[in-house]
């Protein structure tokens, strides 16, 4: 075994205490959620965003090296808060809606904790995604600048799919003016979405193309950290489907009511066939003997 081999082992030994802690913080939160009213809502939304940034952080600065994730981190707040803002103006490119302050003080019209939420959801899409398509032993180059972000979109748009409605039509932390067909929330706001996060992954896969990884061998626990973080978060949508207590039909901004337990329902059911379809691609290309770009 190499020297920089062993050197990146001892790091991950030292590092793996405060990823699973964080992981198992993160699922502590996934679970609150369940039980509306236990737990002041910006309690249970910064325990939703703070545990998956520190994650990115430490797990990231690994391959990336700390400049490197810090790059990454920087790309998703200013793109992703310029077109928040954006879209809250304009109603470009996800629809007219506004934030309530259920989330806490904003930047200008976006709260903070939104614009920090991008982070760590964004890290581990894009990791899913390198997982998937493989060769992680290879710089970025050629297609892959582009395919890469095109699947790790797809891979972030999931993630908002599964949970939109819940945390606008029931929790009311945004209001979609207009309504929409996915349960208050229109079909522009994921189309919008999508062209959001492919902006920024197109952006850091670009930026990646002038920078340094670390292309020596990673353990695939490595990786599946990040894949058990992504599947964290899809079982943490489907746990809402189970208590029967609470508000039995909600309204959204247009008068249009909904049945609550519709909306969980289908939430955990599209977080099962889409985030969960994606956690499990990656999980099987880790644990294939044939792959040897993985680790």
């Amino acid at each position: 075994m190499t020297k920089p081999t062993e050197s990146i082992a001892r790091n991950l030994t030292g590092t793996s205490f405060a990823l699973w802690a964080l992981l198992m913080l993160y699922a502590v939160a996934r679970v609150l959620q369940v039980f509306p009213g236990k737990v002041p809502i910006l309690a249970v939304v910064a325990l939703h965003v703070l545990p998956p940034i520190a994650f990115a952080l430490i797990h990231g600065a690994m391959f990336y090296h700390t400049r490197g994730i810090l790059a990454f981190f920087a790309i998703c707040l200013v793109v992703g808060n310029i077109i928040e803002n954006v879209g809250v103006r304009t109603g470009f490119p996800f629809g007219h809606y506004y934030f309530t302050d259920r989330m806490g003080p904003k930047l200008f019209a976006v709260p903070i904790q939104l614009g920090l939420a991008y982070l760590g959801v964004a890290y581990l899409s894009w990791t899913l995604a390198r997982v998937i398509l493989g060769n992680m032993r290879t710089s970025l180059t050629g297609s892959r600048v582009v395919t890469l972000p095109l699947v790790a979109a797809f891979i972030m748009v999931a993630w908002d799919f599964s949970q939109d409605p819940v945390w606008s039509t029931i929790l009311h932390l945004w209001v979609w003016q207009q309504g929409g067909a996915y349960f208050g929330v229109p079909v522009s706001n994921f189309l919008g979405w999508y062209l959001t996060v492919y902006i920024f992954y197109q952006v850091f896969a670009l930026n990646l193309r002038r920078r340094s990884t670390n292309l020596d061998p990673l353990p695939p626990s490595y990786w599946k950290l990040a894949v058990l973080f992504y599947a964290v978060s899809a079982a943490g949508n489907i746990l809402p489907a189970f208590p029967s207590t609470g508000l039995s039909v909600v309204s959204d901004a247009t008068g249009a009511q909904w049945r609550v337990s519709d909306i969980i329902a289908s939430c955990a059911l599209v977080s099962i066939f889409t985030m969960g379809a994606f956690a499990l691609l990656a999980w099987v290309k880790l644990t294939d003997p044939k792959d040897r770009n993985l680790s």
